[in-house]
């Protein structure tokens, strides 16, 4: 097969993303950003933890560490002084629907970081992989040590039950310790295929002379199918975690939108005005105002076929009670009274701002080029983007906020010392919630 063969290279915009698909099926997007002397290059595979059974859960994170322990041309220590020799930046990582491995190198140094990081992701030896287990294994114990990361994981089994949305990416310390090389070597082969892969770069560079390389890299495999359905929606429910901490760790939410939903813009906006920025509603009233927390705010995941909207604030015991008396009536102030002109406007400059800010990196030029196509989210450019914002109403933000923050539809999640403190601050939030 010539490294050319597909289609004919396609404009995904003026100017900006160019999208060639191969025989194979490996799709290759790049974007030129001629000022810059970087080159921002990843490889996107569509696999992650919601692929996994229980009985496997952690081994796509797994899969990933091992990725940088060798292949048959370079040892991991190769590896590392080859990019190291190049100045570069290389990492990884994994979400519940994706993998990334991606690096950061000089304009100059694309053939040589490139061939190894193919070597890496396609062709893994699965060297020294004991003591990679220990690594991970160490990983999971710092995770259940972090109680302010730990308490989202339990928010998503409160939100998604028993489904793999529900279950952390990190997995399961036993699952690692156990699984062997060749279960790992199938779960490979079955996934990093080129109909699961996007390889995509932003930067100082030439679309062609990347689809030569990737080209020459891939050979032709079935893809594996990917994980179940989403959730149907379960009732709210309440998950605490008893641990010997300081403060307490306290979550809301509930499940969300698609990645591709075309509300996705009115969400940004909304989440900017309850907790995701300074001025936002959260911040003020509990940090601010109140000085009930060091850390209050919202945020929102997309997944291809669900989403989960959620906020998050840690508090002494104390306190515990009086912020989530304010959070509850936050909530019930946004279903009430509505949003302003200002607020709106205020918001909808502010996720303009930091859109456009973010992509003067090539890093997140080529995240956006990766993670988009391989999820089939459509390609836009900057200015549609800015458009999409700039076009989000009052109504678009209030129905959005009807439909995903009622009080009524929240789970809760908490991690810290007693239970019966967690659920009796959940009372002003909702009855039901705290009885539940």
């Amino acid at each position: 097969m010539s490294a050319r063969a597909g289609a004919e290279p396609q404009e995904l915009a003026p100017q900006t993303a160019r999208l060639t698909t191969l025989d194979s099926g490996v799709r290759v997007v790049t974007e030129a950003m001629p000022s810059v002397r970087s080159i921002a290059l990843g490889f996107w595979v569509r696999t992650g933890s919601r692929d996994e059974g229980d009985e496997q859960a952690g081994i796509s994170h797994f899969l990933e560490h091992l990725l940088f322990k060798g292949t048959d041309r370079f040892s991991s220590r190769e590896i590392d002084e080859a990019f190291d020799a190049m100045g570069a930046e290389v990492n990884a990582g994994t979400g519940k629907e994706t993998t990334s491995v991606y690096s950061r190198f000089l304009d100059g140094h694309l053939e040589r970081a490139f061939d190894v990081l193919q070597d890496m992701v396609l062709r893994p030896a699965y060297p020294d992989i004991d003591s990679e287990r220990q690594v991970v294994i160490e990983e999971i114990a710092m995770y259940e040590d972090e109680p302010q990361d730990k308490v989202h994981d339990v928010l998503a089994g409160a939100i998604f039950g028993d489904h793999p949305l529900g279950r952390p990416i990190i997995g399961r310390a036993e699952v690692v310790s156990s699984v062997p090389v060749p279960e790992l070597a199938a779960w490979h082969d079955g996934r990093y295929v080129p109909r699961n892969v996007v390889v995509a770069a932003a930067g100082n560079l030439d679309h062609d002379a990347i689809v030569e390389l990737v080209g020459s890299a891939f050979g032709e495999a079935p893809a594996s199918p990917h994980g179940p359905s989403s959730p149907n929606g379960g009732r709210p429910s309440v998950r605490f975690l008893e641990k010997d901490t300081e403060q307490y760790h306290l979550c809301l939410g509930g499940p969300g939108i698609p990645r591709g939903d075309e509300r996705r813009f009115a969400l940004r906006v909304l989440d900017t005005i309850l907790g995701g920025s300074t001025s936002s509603r959260l911040f003020q009233e509990v940090r601010e105002k109140r000085g009930l927390a060091y850390a209050v705010y919202s945020y929102a995941s997309h997944y291809s076929d669900t989403g989960q909207v959620a906020l998050y604030v840690g508090t002494r015991p104390d306190n515990v009670a009086k912020a989530m008396d304010v959070i509850g009536a936050e909530l019930r102030r946004l279903q009430e009274g509505g949003v302003s002109e200002e607020e709106l406007e205020r918001a909808r400059e502010n996720v303009k701002g930091r859109t456009v800010l973010s992509m003067e990196s090539t890093l997140t030029r080529m995240n956006r080029l990766g993670s988009s196509l391989l999820m089939g989210v459509p390609l836009l450019t900057v200015d549609e983007v800015l458009a999409a914002f700039d076009a989000v109403t009052l109504e678009d933000v209030m129905t959005l906020a009807a439909d995903l923050w009622r009080p009524e539809r929240m789970s809760a999640a908490g991690v810290g010392r007693e239970e019966k403190t967690f659920r009796a601050a959940l009372e002003p939030v909702s009855p039901a919630l705290a009885a539940a």
